[in-house]
């Protein structure tokens, strides 16, 4: 085995046993482009190897979901299979493991007319809405991890020679996930603990807001009562622990619903839907997106925003500290995966029920009355760097400094 397929094979192995926990007897569904075929065969050898019952593909061509874009008729982004959703559902209902992998170009629909987009998101997304449930609220394990693509190693490396794109996307993901490290379990281990001393820190401060300083930002969010920090890895229903997102730098939570205010302005650019969204700015008002800005992709970004009432709010608040191992790194992925883990972030859409005390047992509308937002969409955006102040507000107005020059002020 050389030196590469040691390191692919160390990457299978964290996804099993980090990423997903494959438990005895369970089923592994695994969803990835066909382009990664050889790393899909090493991750069901491990997941077999620790007791896998089953492992169930679901496969991606980036060559035909682009021919469907193109040629089919509009009709056909306004239906979503009803067979694969409700096998999706059986699977969750059954206990059974979910790993995404990451692996298409960036700009795949690049040209794409918007209202084909939104279609197909939104069709999804009211088709898979059960499913999603069973992640949004930890009741499965669930994981994402990224494979390098021609295209998408062109984006971000497109000063090499051609032949060494990929292995340098591969070499820049290693470092990311630490799978070059020697005992990258151990490794991932420590890097927990680290995250669940912030956790500890802002779960025992129980801020009523942020408020965010930084050039073209100037926003104020509100916390609802009860709110819950998570950071790094979840525990599903049975209790075993899994990483959801490999890497990952950050501790996130709830807003408030109706709580947001003031303008952001995004730090990187956003891939969304298969086209890049760059420079963009949002302004709200009562936690409500009353007005947008984007220099690349506006229409894309205005049918993310419209593609429900829940899509106008914000959904999650994710502190990174620009000192984090991506951000040092000073390369742009172009991948939310990994872009998130340089930068604080927010997300458009749905929030997640696990970050508000009791979350998980209540329905959309007790989630409401909580201010917790529901949506079908879910995506974080970057607004973070190096120039970025935070300040927690207390219940009684007082202010601390959280972060300051875009890392931890403590």
């Amino acid at each position: 085995m050389n030196a590469f397929d040691t390191m692919l094979d160390r990457y299978a192995s964290l996804a099993v046993k980090v990423g997903v926990n494959v438990q005895p007897g369970q089923t592994l569904v695994i969803t990835a482009s066909l382009s990664s075929a050889d790393l899909v065969r090493k991750i069901a050898r491990k997941a077999y190897e620790a007791g896998a019952k089953d492992v169930h593909m679901e496969w991606r061509d980036d060559e035909l979901t682009r021919m469907k874009y193109d040629l089919a008729p509009d009709e056909a982004f306004h239906e979503y299979p009803l067979w694969k959703a409700k096998g999706m559902e059986t699977m969750a209902e059954e206990g059974a493991a979910f790993l995404s992998i990451i692996d298409s170009d960036p700009n795949l629909l690049k040209g794409v007319h918007p209202e084909r987009l939104a279609a197909a998101k939104k069709s999804a997304g009211q088709a898979l809405n059960k499913f999603r449930s069973y992640t949004m609220s930890d009741q499965v394990s669930w994981s994402v991890i990224a494979a390098p693509n021609p295209a998408w190693a062109a984006m971000v490396f497109p000063d090499l020679p051609e032949q060494q794109r990929i292995v340098a996307l591969w070499q820049a993901i290693f470092r990311a996930t630490r799978v070059d490290q020697d005992d990258p379990v151990q490794a991932w281990r420590e890097h927990q603990e680290n995250l669940n001393q912030r956790v500890e820190y802002l779960n025992a401060k129980q801020y009523h807001a942020l408020h965010y300083k930084a050039p073209g930002t100037d926003l104020t969010i509100e916390l609802p009562t009860s709110h819950i920090w998570i950071g790094g890895g979840g525990v599903n229903a049975k209790g075993v622990p899994f990483m959801a997102n490999m890497p990952t730098e950050e501790v996130f939570t709830a807003p408030k619903k109706t709580g947001v205010s003031g303008v952001v302005r995004s730090t990187k650019p956003l891939s969304y839907n298969g086209n890049l969204i760059e420079n963009f700015s949002l302004t709200f008002e009562n936690g409500r997106i009353v007005d947008f800005s984007a220099e690349t992709g506006y229409e894309v970004l205005q049918q993310l925003i419209e593609m429900d009432e829940g899509s106008h709010y914000l959904g999650e608040v994710a502190l990174v500290p620009h000192q984090s191992p991506i951000s040092q790194s000073n390369m742009i992925f172009f991948s939310t995966l990994f872009d998130e883990n340089a930068s604080n972030h927010l997300a458009i859409g749905n929030a997640y029920p696990v970050c508000i005390e009791g979350g998980t047992s209540l329905s959309p509308e007790e989630l409401d009355r909580r201010g917790i937002n529901t949506s079908l969409a879910h995506v974080d955006f970057m607004i973070g760097s190096d120039e970025m102040d935070i300040d927690g507000i207390a219940a009684d107005g007082t202010r601390e400094p959280l972060f300051r020059g875009g890392n931890w002020a403590f």
